[in-house]
């Protein structure tokens, strides 16, 4: 069988069981966002380690119980466009080249965008949704998305992710330029604001 971690790290020489096993890990534990058009044949931009169908389906197995269809497809497509706004934000404004973040995060964060539309009078499609990444020079904004631009947005919703400020990685330092990763916490905060209302907004922290 191939060596999926010597492909990973751009080479097919013998891997060390130090790198092996760090490599591993970061399967294991995260999701990288790769190029746009690097798309698997899976449609998302796929982990580490792996980015079949089922790899695709489990990271969705655990956050969707108990929606609707039409909920869980509205969850995806979000999900995805979450996805897209971090992997193009990665030059600029993120200057790094390799984005990680807690597996099965964005599947989360689609849910609770979704939940959150719920009372709306045109639900998700009437949302205006903004994705910032806070770091150590504060919020960055990573992109806008609009899933319906034929909808006039009735609210904002402002998603921020929260980089990982630790300057640590020691087991990563050999394998790779830590100073042009970045990893993020899989905490998040979700902001709700009422267009075209004096309401104030609505504030919820996830972790």
């Amino acid at each position: 069988m191939p060596d999926t971690s010597a492909r990973f790290f751009g080479h097919s020489s013998p891997v060390p069981s130090e790198e092996r096993s760090v490599a591993a890990m970061i399967g294991k534990y995260f999701l990288q966002l790769t190029s746009p058009d690097r798309e698997t044949s899976c449609g998302r931009r796929g982990s580490v380690d792996s980015c079949d169908e089922r790899d695709s389906n489990s990271l969705f197995a655990n956050v969707d119980g108990g929606m609707a269809h039409e909920e869980r497809l509205l969850q995806r497509e979000v999900t995805r466009r979450i996805e897209r706004c971090l992997t193009e934000a990665k030059a600029s404004p993120l200057r790094c080249q390799m984005l990680l973040l807690p597996r099965q995060m964005t599947a989360r964060v689609g849910r609770d965008v979704v939940r959150s539309s719920a009372g709306e009078p045109c639900g998700l499609r009437g949302a205006s949704i903004k994705v910032y990444v806070d770091g150590k020079e504060g919020p960055m904004c990573a992109g806008n998305i609009f899933l319906d631009p034929s909808v006039t947005p009735t609210f904002e919703l402002s998603l921020i992710f929260k980089a990982d400020q630790e300057d640590g990685w020691p087991p990563l330092r050999h394998i790779f330029d830590t100073s042009k990763a970045m990893k993020l916490r899989p905490e998040y905060r979700l902001v709700k604001r009422k267009l075209y209302s004096s309401a104030s907004p609505v504030i919820h922290d996830f972790d």
